[in-house]
């Protein structure tokens, strides 16, 4: 079983498609093709679905895939370890991030990461989604939220508190609350994936229903509706650090109730073989992470 071969195979299961998967590795379509053939004949295993329009995985491939990622990803740290310059990273990361802290953190960080590392590519995915990084054949997410799947690993990277928050303009017309119970005069602006509001009282976790006229999926959404005045969000900090800094939106602290404590984590498939690429990014993250608390 050719290394080369699994990764012909992880390219077409991540983007759907020969041509895409072509293109990624930078070879013709025919090759992506027979080099597949010969894996599903060594295999003895039909891997691919396979329509003249598109490309997906058969059971017998969803059930390969965290293999394939296990092999290339010891083959890569492999190289590493022993290559005469292990902080070189090479290939392509894969990773999915929320679309705020994509923009706002890793964005900016990569043109002097892609400076110093010529051979690494990023295949970065800006979603608020919690996506399947087995299944998708990533290297990492970054996530907020707690970690549900105990089958994966997730390394704290920094924290990140859940912060109440409105711009001056609507504090001035509508008042600064103070209080829990002052919240209930106010207009929130409410995200669909945290109906309620979590709050400590006591020490206790509580989440309570909060009164809003705007309800959106997006937590960009959300920062642009406070901006601009139209009630209090709930963001978390490294949604709103450089607003809060620039003075754009206003942190509102309760006397009777704090927030949740949040984190930014990092979560890999697996704890073992975790390739170059990836420890290089997590070190200039949490260098950048560190420049801004």
């Amino acid at each position: 079983m050719q290394i080369s071969d699994l990764r012909i195979f992880l390219a077409v299961a991540s983007t759907g498609s020969l041509s895409a998967a072509a293109r990624q590795l930078d070879v013709v379509p025919m090759q992506v093709s027979r080099r597949l053939g010969a894996l599903e004949e060594e295999l003895g295993v039909r891997l691919f679905h396979r329509t003249t329009r598109s490309v997906s995985l058969t059971a017998e491939g969803e059930a390969f895939l965290p293999y394939a990622n296990t092999m290339t990803e010891a083959e890569e740290s492999a190289r590493g370890e022993l290559s005469p310059s292990p902080a070189k990273a090479s290939g392509v990361l894969r990773m999915t991030a929320p679309s705020i802290l994509g923009q706002s953190i890793v964005l900016p960080l990569l043109p002097r990461l892609l400076e110093r590392h010529p051979e690494l590519r990023v295949d970065l995915d800006l979603s608020d989604r919690v996506i399947d990084i087995v299944g998708l054949g990533l290297d990492l997410a970054l996530r907020v939220a707690p970690l549900d799947d105990s089958e994966l690993v997730a390394k704290r990277i920094v924290p990140n508190p859940r912060v109440i928050c409105a711009a001056p303009a609507y504090l001035k017309q509508h008042g600064h609350p103070s209080t829990l119970s002052d919240l209930d005069a106010h207009h929130c602006i409410l995200l669909q994936a945290v109906p309620r509001w979590p709050f400590v009282i006591d020490g206790e976790l509580q989440r309570r229903r909060m009164n809003g006229r705007i309800n959106t999926s997006s937590v960009d959404a959300v920062r642009t509706a406070a901006i601009q005045g139209l009630g209090l969000a709930m963001l978390t900090y490294w949604d709103a650090f450089q607003q809060l800094a620039d003075g754009s939106l206003v942190q509102i602290e309760l006397q009777d109730a704090s927030m949740e404590d949040l984190s930014v984590w990092a979560v890999t498939p697996t704890r073992r073989y975790v390739p170059t690429r990836v420890k290089v990014f997590l070190d200039a993250l949490e260098a950048r992470l560190a420049d801004r608390q």
